[in-house]
């Protein structure tokens, strides 16, 4: 197997044909970050010298170059202590371990309860990737809180794990979440959103999109709930002309103890812009009794909104 000869082979020798994103061979220089072998002092240019954090590799990076962080998964977390703000264009950060789609990814970006973070990464740059990272907010403070915010546009997640209720007593506020996508033509990939192991009291919801054009695929939105009003997915916003919202094969999951009653409905419409919610593949739901509170301008194949699409059903013996 070949290496590339030039500044990605130095470092840290990236293979090719390894699987990694062809962000990596775009001339950036790249920064190794290994919570459990690294040291506080690494410099984070090869994995033999990694720092243990996060903050300082990125901190490494440069705006608009392809530069980016391999995040080693092992037993550690990179737990931050202050909010990561993510603000680099086309700046890159791709967890190394298993390719795992959604729930159960090592590469881990934490906060603590004892940091009590509002918000654990806010990406407001754009054109970036984050691959295979999960994304774990474990503030219990009584505020709304949430794990990531992408306010930028044209970024793009694969395989990741967006929790940002990991508490019960942030899981308890309406204006909690997990993930918020407010910037424009972001594109999410085979990422789960939200955890069905920490009941949710209140009428949040682990999705919010108010951004223009956004597009969910493979994708899983979890929580678990028997809260009426509680949401999946809420999609709001006063944007004029928002265009598209768009899940393509996705599972819209609510767990209940002992199956009790769910939710209502998994997605929350606000009709003051004017888009599109469009269903399209195979998409389920799961643990609610319809798919949206309105569903005027909700498009995908099958039977009317609320009378049966999507909605999975047990098989009759």
């Amino acid at each position: 197997m070949s290496v590339m000869p030039d500044a990605v082979y130095a470092y840290g020798g990236v293979l090719l044909g390894s699987g990694l994103p062809s962000v990596c061979y775009a001339g950036g220089k790249w920064y190794w970050c290994d919570p459990t072998n690294g040291t506080t002092n690494g410099d984070a240019e090869t994995p033999a010298t990694a720092t243990t954090s996060l903050a300082t590799a990125y901190g490494k990076c440069r705006d608009g170059y392809n530069d980016g962080v391999f995040l080693i998964g092992k037993a550690s977390a990179a737990s931050l202590t202050a909010a990561l703000a993510w603000s680099k264009n086309y700046c890159h950060l791709i967890g190394l371990s298993a390719d795992l789609p959604g729930v159960g990814q090592r590469c881990r970006v934490t906060g603590s309860a004892t940091a009590d973070l509002t918000v654990l990464v806010t990406v407001s740059g754009s054109g970036c990737v984050f691959k295979n990272i999960q994304f774990f907010n474990g503030a219990d403070a009584d505020v709304d809180s949430g794990a990531v915010v992408v306010s930028g546009n044209r970024n793009y997640f694969e395989n990741c794990f967006v929790v940002g209720m990991g508490h019960a007593t942030p899981a308890a506020r309406a204006g909690s979440y997990s993930m918020n996508v407010s910037g424009s033509e972001n594109v999410i990939v085979r990422t789960a959103i939200g955890t069905d192991s920490v009941v949710r009291a209140a009428a949040n919801a682990e999705l919010i999109v108010t951004g223009k054009n956004n597009s969910f695929y493979g994708c899983e939105i979890r929580s678990n709930s028997v809260t009426a009003g509680k949401f999946l997915v809420r999609v709001d916003s006063s944007v004029d002309d928002m265009r598209s919202v768009r899940f393509d094969n996705c599972l819209f999951y609510n767990y209940s103890t002992n199956w009790a009653t769910g939710i209502t409905d998994a997605i929350d419409i606000n009709e003051v812009s004017t888009y599109w919610l469009i269903l399209s593949g195979n998409c389920q739901f799961v643990g609610c009794t319809g798919v949206a509170d309105v569903t005027t301008h909700i498009y995908g194949s099958g039977a009317a909104p609320n009378a049966g699409m999507f909605l999975s059903t047990n098989p009759t013996t």
